[in-house]
């Protein structure tokens, strides 16, 4: 597949972003050596390969969970815009 400037130019329309003579040859030439570069990657045999997450083969260290703070609900609360002793009070933004 290759990009003309023709093509770059309709690209640059549809996206409302203007696009000198300059760079749209230069734009042209660098899309275009990506997609030979795409194309050279689909040449590759990857019948037998299996898809990766990572390249590094390790797994999650679990952690057990664990409570680190316990009856803390008065300190939040007082952090509240409003006073109540249940709920954390934030004033109204949807109406």
């Amino acid at each position: 597949m290759t990009i003309d400037l023709k093509t770059i130019k309709h690209i640059s329309k549809l996206s409302r972003i203007s696009v000198d003579e300059a760079k749209a040859e230069k734009l042209a030439g660098d899309l275009n050596s990506i997609f030979k570069f795409i194309e050279k990657l689909n040449e590759l045999k990857t019948d037998n390969v299996e898809p990766l997450t990572s390249v590094a083969e390790t797994t999650l260290r679990l952690r057990g969970d664990e409570v680190k703070s316990e009856n803390i609900k008065e300190e939040i609360i007082k952090n509240s815009p409003k006073e109540n002793k249940d709920f954390f009070v934030v004033p109204k933004v949807v109406e």
